[in-house]
C-alpha cells in the first residue's frame, strides 16, 4: 500500500516524500497552494513499469497517452524503469492503466507494471520530468534497433533536412545497447552526450508530436555526427557526399572498405568480384570460411538464395541477423569464393542508413548489389570499434576506411541465425539480440559464468534473469582477454547485477577459467562439466526447473569429461544439479590434439585403426597422409604417446569426410563436417542409414567400428560421397532414437535435447528432430541462444546456482 506520492509528485502538490519513510510532508492545502480535489471525481495513481521501456519511445507513449485522456501529471525515468502518475477522473486513470499495459510502443517489452494509489494534488498538464537514479534495481536496455520504414522514406527525400543523413534516428530505430554508457537511457549516458543538438533537432526532440520525441540519439547533418573517408595516404574527405562517393569508388575499384557500423567496423568488398573476395579472404588469413553478405533488399536475397516465409521475417527482423540461407546456383552476383563448398549463404539485409547510401542509388550511379561484409579483425580476435584501432588492426587489411565520430561503448558483432523445419536456431547470438535477457525457470543467486574458450559470451544472472553478452571470440589472445573483461563490466554495469560467485568450464587448460580466477578477487570459482551445462542451457530455455530430468544428446567437438578424456559424443540424464553418462560415443584416440583437429585424415586414420580397418593405399584419408606422418601416427596410436581417448561426434564426422574424399585438412572449424553435410543435401531423402554397435554397459557404448567398416565398403564399391554422407547423417539421427528408446524405457523420460555444435548441422537436427517427434518424444532444440559455446555460459549459472545451494568454494 503506498503511504503517499512520489517525490516527483510531492513537489508538484509543494511537497517532499521523506525518502526512508516515504510520508509525505509539506503539502500546502487550501488557498495558499494547490489542493487536493475530495471525492470520487478525481483520482492519482503512481505507475512503476519494469522490462524494455528506455531507448524505444516510452515515455513520449506515456506522454501522448496521457494527453489523449486529459490526464494531468509526470512521467520520468530510473535506472529501475520508467516511472508515471497521472490524475483525473477514475475512468481516464483506469483507461490509461489498461493502455499502457496493452498499448505500449513497438520496441517495448512490458514485463510488470506496479500500481498504487496516491492521493490527488490537483495539478495540470503532463510533462516529462528529469531521470532519476532509484535503488530499486536496474531496468532492461534495448539492443540496437535496424533503421525503420519512416526514417528510410526520409533519408530519400530531397525535400526532408535529414535526407541522406547516414545518422538519422528516431524513438523506434537506432542504436541503442552499443553507445549506451550507462542508466537511466538519456542522452547525457550516451555516446552522443558530446553533439549538442542543434535548435530545430531541439524542437522536435521537445515536441510532443513528433517522431523524435525524447530520441536520445536525435541527430541531422547540422549537429552531427559526421562521416569522413579516410585513405592510407592523403588527406581525410569529410562531408557526407564526398566520403561516400571516395568510398564506393574505392569499392567499385575492387577495393576493401573498413566501414564502421554500429556495434564496430567492417570489412566490404563487392560480392561479385572474384579478386576483390580473393584479396580479403587472403589478407584476413580466412581460409575457406565463409563470408557474410549484405543484400540491398529482400528481392536481392531472394535471387541469391532460397527464402521462405520464416526467414523473410527472421532478414527483415529489426535485429537485422545474418541469415544462413540455401544457396541458388547460378547467381552471378556473388563469387564462389564467398562460401566455398557450402550449401548456404550467410545473408543480412541493411540496418543502418549508411548501409543503405552504400549499396543504393546515390549522385554517382546506382550502388552494387550485394558487398561482402565480414567483422573487422583477424579470425577469432574480437571486433575493432575504437578509430585509432581501427587505423592499425586493420591497417593490412583495408584500403580505406569510411568512418564516422560517433563512439561506441559496446562492441557488437552481427548475430546468426538459421531456420530449421520452420524454427530459428541462434548460431551467434550478439547485435539485436544482446542484452535482452533469458528468463530463468528458477532463481539464482548473483552470479557471472565466463562461458568457454570458443565462441565466447559471458553471462550475468541474478533472480530469474540472465543477460548474456554479444560474442565476445576465441579466448586465444590478449585482444580477446580484454574485450572480455570489458564486457562483462559492462553488463554489470547495465544490469546492477554484482556477481557473488563466478562459474567456468571444468576445462583445467581453459583460458576462460583462468580468466574468471585472476578476476574472481576472493569469491568463489565454481567449475561445470561442459556438456552438462549444454544440457542445462537448453533445459533452462525450455523452462525446466530441474525438478525432473531430461535426456540430453550433447555432440559436438571437444568437452573436458569427468575421466580426463576429450567427451564430445554424449548421452545424459540431466538436471541441474548433476548428471548420469548413460551412455557415449566409443573412444578412439586422438593423437596430437590439435593436429587431428585440423587434419581429419588423421582422425580417419585412427578411426579405421580402431575398427579393425588395415590402412590400404585405396582410402583417400591413406593417401592423403604423407608417408612419414604415417609413420608417426601409427607409432603414436599404437603405444598411445601423445594420445587422450575421444568420444566427439564432432571428429566422427571429420573421420567419414576424409574417408568419403570430402576434405582431408580444414581451415576453420567444421569446414569438413559442413562439407560432408552440403553433398548430402544433395541426395533425395530416404538413403537407408549405417548403425552403430551398442554395447551394453555402465555407461553404453555406441561403437563407431560397424559405421566406419560400413563407409569403407561403400567407398570401396564407388558410392557417391554424397550418398555416404547421407547415409551415415541417417545414421546418427537413428542412434539417437536407439538410445532416447531405451532411456524412455528403462526410466520412463519422454523428453530428449538436441545441443552441442555438431546439432548446428540442418540436416542432422531436422533429421533427428523429425524421427523424435515421430516417435512420440517432446524433442527440445535450441531457440533463444546458440546450441555452441556461445550459449553455454546459460548453462553454466543454472548449474552453479544448484551447486551453491549444497557446497560453496570451488569444486
Amino acid at each position: 500500500m503506498s503511504r503517499g506520492p512520489s517525490p516527483a509528485s510531492a513537489a508538484a502538490c509543494g511537497g517532499a516524500v521523506d525518502r526512508d519513510s516515504g510520508v509525505v510532508t509539506g503539502v500546502r492545502i487550501g488557498p495558499s497552494g494547490p489542493a487536493p480535489v475530495p471525492g470520487p471525481a478525481r483520482s492519482r495513481r503512481r505507475f512503476v513499469v519494469h522490462g524494455i521501456v528506455q531507448g524505444v519511445g516510452f515515455r513520449p507513449f506515456v506522454h501522448a497517452l496521457a494527453t489523449e485522456l486529459g490526464l494531468a501529471g509526470a512521467v520520468h525515468n530510473d535506472s529501475g524503469g520508467v516511472v508515471a502518475e497521472v490524475e483525473g477522473t477514475p475512468t481516464a486513470v483506469a483507461a490509461f492503466a489498461a493502455r499502457l499495459r496493452t498499448e505500449p510502443p513497438p520496441l517495448a517489452v512490458v514485463e510488470r507494471v506496479l500500481e498504487t494509489p496516491v492521493p490527488p494534488c490537483g495539478d495540470s498538464g503532463f510533462r516529462i520530468d528529469a531521470s532519476a537514479h532509484s535503488s530499486a534495481g536496474r531496468t532492461l536496455a534495448s539492443p540496437d534497433v535496424a533503421t525503420c520504414d519512416d526514417c528510410l522514406a526520409e533519408l530519400g527525400d530531397p525535400a526532408d533536412r535529414r535526407y541522406r543523413h547516414p545518422f538519422l534516428t528516431c524513438t523506434h530505430c537506432g542504436p541503442r545497447f552499443t553507445i549506451t554508457t550507462d542508466l537511466p537511457y538519456d542522452r547525457a549516458n550516451t555516446t552522443m552526450a558530446g553533439f549538442p543538438m542543434c535548435a530545430a533537432c531541439a524542437r522536435e526532440y521537445r515536441d510532443p508530436t513528433d517522431r523524435r520525441f525524447h530520441a536520445q540519439p536525435i541527430a541531422c547533418p547540422d549537429c552531427g555526427p559526421r562521416l569522413e573517408f579516410v585513405a592510407p595516404a592523403g588527406e581525410p574527405v569529410t562531408g557526407t557526399e564526398p566520403a561516400l562517393a571516395a568510398a564506393r569508388r574505392l569499392l567499385a575499384g575492387g577495393g576493401v572498405l573498413a566501414v564502421k557500423g554500429l556495434g564496430g567496423y567492417h570489412l566490404a568488398c563487392r560480392a561479385g568480384d572474384d579478386a576483390a573476395v580473393a584479396a580479403l579472404r587472403a589478407r584476413k588469413h580466412r581460409g575457406a570460411k565463409p563470408f557474410a553478405v549484405l543484400v540491398r533488399d529482400l528481392a536481392t536475397a531472394e535471387r541469391l538464395t532460397v527464402v521462405d516465409e520464416p526467414a523473410a521475417r527472421l532478414l527483415t527482423d529489426r535485429a537485422r541477423p545474418i541469415v544462413l540461407l540455401p544457396r541458388r546456383t547460378g547467381a552471378g552476383e556473388v563469387a564462389d569464393a564467398v562460401a566455398p563448398g557450402n550449401p548456404d549463404l550467410g545473408v543480412l539485409l541493411p540496418y543502418t542508413p549508411l548501409h543503405h547510401l552504400l549499396l543504393g542509388d546515390g549522385p554517382d550511379g546506382p550502388g552494387p548489389a550485394a558487398l561482402v561484409l565480414t567483422s573487422g579483425n583477424l579470425g577469432g580476435e574480437p571486433i575493432v570499434a575504437d578509430d585509432d584501432e581501427a587505423l592499425t588492426r586493420l591497417a593490412g587489411l583495408a584500403d580505406g576506411w569510411l568512418r564516422h565520430d560517433r563512439p561506441i561503448h559496446v562492441p557488437c558483432d552481427d548475430s546468426v541465425l538459421r531456420v530449421v523445419d520452420g524454427e530459428v536456431v541462434p548460431v551467434r547470438r550478439s547485435r539485436g539480440y544482446a542484452p535482452l535477457p533469458v528468463a530463468l525457470p528458477v532463481s539464482v543467486p548473483p552470479t557471472l559464468a565466463v562461458g568457454a574458450d570458443l565462441k565466447n559470451a559471458c553471462a550475468v544472472g541474478s533472480g530469474r534473469r540472465a543477460w548474456l553478452s554479444g560474442h565476445i571470440g576465441d579466448m586465444d589472445d590478449l585482444a580477446t582477454w580484454q574485450a572480455a573483461t570489458a564486457a562483462e563490466r559492462h553488463l554489470e554495469e547495465l544490469t546492477g547485477v554484482r556477481p557473488q560467485r563466478l562459474v567456468a568450464d571444468a576445462h583445467p587448460g581453459y583460458r576462460s577459467r583462468a580468466w574468471a580466477h585472476e578476476h574472481a578477487a576472493g569469491r568463489p570459482v565454481d567449475t561445470v562439466q561442459h556438456h552438462h551445462a549444454h544440457v542445462a542451457a537448453l533445459m533452462a530455455e525450455h523452462g525446466y526447473d530441474g525438478s525432473a530430468a531430461v535426456v540430453g544428446m550433447a555432440f559436438d567437438g571437444t568437452g573436458y569429461g569427468t575421466d580426463g578424456a576429450v567427451w564430445g559424443g554424449e548421452v545424459l540424464v540431466a538436471d541441474y544439479a548433476g548428471f548420469d553418462r548413460f551412455a557415449h560415443l566409443g573412444y578412439v584416440p586422438l593423437a596430437g590434439g590439435d593436429a587431428s583437429v585440423q587434419r581429419p585424415y588423421r582422425m580417419a586414420l585412427a578411426h579405421l585403426a580402431a575398427a579393425g580397418v588395415p590402412w590400404d593405399d585405396d582410402l583417400p584419408p591413406v593417401a592423403a597422409c604423407p608417408g612419414r606422418e604415417r609413420l608417426a601416427l601409427a607409432h603414436q596410436l599404437r603405444t598411445g604417446l601423445g594420445c587422450v581417448p575421444t568420444s566427439s561426434m564432432g571428429r566422427l564426422f571429420d573421420a567419414v569426410a576424409s574417408l568419403a574424399g570430402v576434405r582431408h585438412v580444414v581451415d576453420f572449424e567444421a569446414q569438413a563436417a559442413i562439407e560432408l553435410e552440403a553433398q548430402a543435401r544433395c541426395v533425395p531423402p530416404g538413403e537407408q542409414g549405417y548403425r552403430f554397435g551398442v554395447v551394453d554397459g555402465e555407461p553404453v557404448v555406441a561403437d563407431p567400428g560397424p559405421v566406419v567398416r560400413a563407409v569403407v565398403e561403400d567407398v570401396r564399391a564407388g558410392v557417391p560421397a554424397g550418398v555416404i554422407g547421407a547415409r551415415f547423417h541417417a545414421a546418427v539421427a537413428g542412434l539417437v532414437v536407439v538410445l532416447a528408446r531405451r532411456l524412455r524405457a528403462e526410466r520412463g523420460l519422454p523428453a530428449v535435447g538436441l545441443t552441442g555444435g555438431v546439432f548446428q548441422n540442418a540436416l542432422l537436427l531436422s533429421a533427428t528432430g523429425r524421427a523424435l517427434a515421430a516417435d512420440g518424444f517432446t524433442v527440445l532444440r535450441h531457440r533463444l541462444v546458440p546450441p555452441n559455446d556461445g550459449g553455454l555460459a546459460l548453462g553454466q549459472l543454472l548449474v552453479a546456482s544448484r551447486a551453491s545451494e549444497t557446497a560453496p568454494g570451488t569444486r
